[in-house]
């Protein structure tokens, strides 16, 4: 079955109803950013560092809980990425790529290049969504399902953000 293009009101509405079976099967909302929190401070206990003598894992009544891996955050982000994989093989557009053809158009074939943008960028975004407490699926969508004001205000600004930038880096291609 070749699928060429994704229905956005239905993935929308798949991404609800995983909301809600995550709420009443385990009694949690979706959220994915405090996984590379909590493996932050699994790698610093293999390296011989105790992560509770720093105050980010031992604020908020201990939260975020040194070594806490694996947990149901985990599972969500693992979850992203087979989502994306079986994805893309059902709508044929699968394929290893060391450069995406849309960054290769605009910015050439390196590589290297492509690698430290892409750690940048997501050491940027990491940030971000640790210093707002939450990133697009937390504040965004579950925020959003709770009817929280804050996460109204971070959704209306994860896509003007995101529109900024993609104006900033493809303005000007065309399809």
């Amino acid at each position: 079955m070749k699928l060429k293009v994704w229905n956005p009101y239905l993935a929308g509405a798949l991404t609800g109803v995983l909301l809600v079976l995550s709420v009443l099967v385990a009694g949690k909302f979706l959220g994915a950013s405090t996984t590379f929190a909590r493996g932050a401070s699994v790698i610093e206990k293999a390296a011989g560092i105790d992560p509770a003598q720093f105050d980010y894992f031992t604020t908020k009544k201990g939260k975020y809980g040194p070594g806490s891996l694996p947990n149901w955050q985990l599972m969500v982000v693992l979850g992203i990425i087979l989502g994306a994989f079986v994805s893309a093989k059902l709508s044929g557009d699968f394929k290893v790529q060391a450069v995406p053809d849309m960054w290769r158009q605009r910015f050439g074939g390196n590589p290297l290049k492509r690698a430290v943008v892409a750690f940048i960028g997501g050491v940027i975004l990491l940030f971000g969504a640790r210093l707002a407490g939450g990133c697009p699926s937390g504040h965004g969508l579950s925020g959003m399902a709770q009817l929280a004001v804050s996460g109204f205000i971070a959704m209306a600004f994860f896509f003007i953000g995101g529109g900024i930038i993609a104006n900033l880096m493809y303005r000007g291609k065309e399809k």
